[in-house]
């Protein structure tokens, strides 16, 4: 694969790959959309009290937050990034996305974040499985 891409698409066949491949490329770029905005948002609402678990629940909806947006943009840059790069991203993104949604619930009221980060990280394994 060469600019996110997959070599050869000369058929018919070929061609409805190709529209698997960005459909699934968009879906998880979406996936990591929603699941920075609600980390952001869960991080935002943590109301800071001193206790080490609160500021661990904020740092990590903040890194989710960052790392789904920039799984986000490499997903979007078709020409500028090789497949290597976008497998290290998806499979951080992917990490990170499981290990907010364990931090998450154990914090009353994050439920709904742990399961968007859940599905973040399931549309990074499959975005990953497309890849071959």
């Amino acid at each position: 694969m060469r600019g996110g891409y997959p070599r050869g698409v000369t058929t018919t066949t070929d061609q409805q790959e190709l529209f698997r491949f960005l459909e699934d490329r968009f879906a998880c770029a979406q996936a990591c959309t929603e699941c920075a905005r609600a980390c952001a948002l869960r991080a935002s609402l943590v109301e800071p009290d001193g206790t080490q678990k609160q500021e661990i629940v904020r740092r990590k909806g903040i890194m989710c937050a960052e790392v789904c947006d920039a799984t986000c943009r490499v997903l979007s840059e078709q020409n500028q990034v090789d497949e290597t790069a976008i497998r290290v991203q998806l499979e951080w993104c992917r990490q990170v996305c499981l290990e907010s949604a364990h931090v998450f619930d154990a914090c009353p009221g994050a439920e709904k974040s742990a399961a968007v980060c859940r599905a973040c990280a399931r549309a990074c394994s499959d975005f990953l499985a497309t890849l071959g």
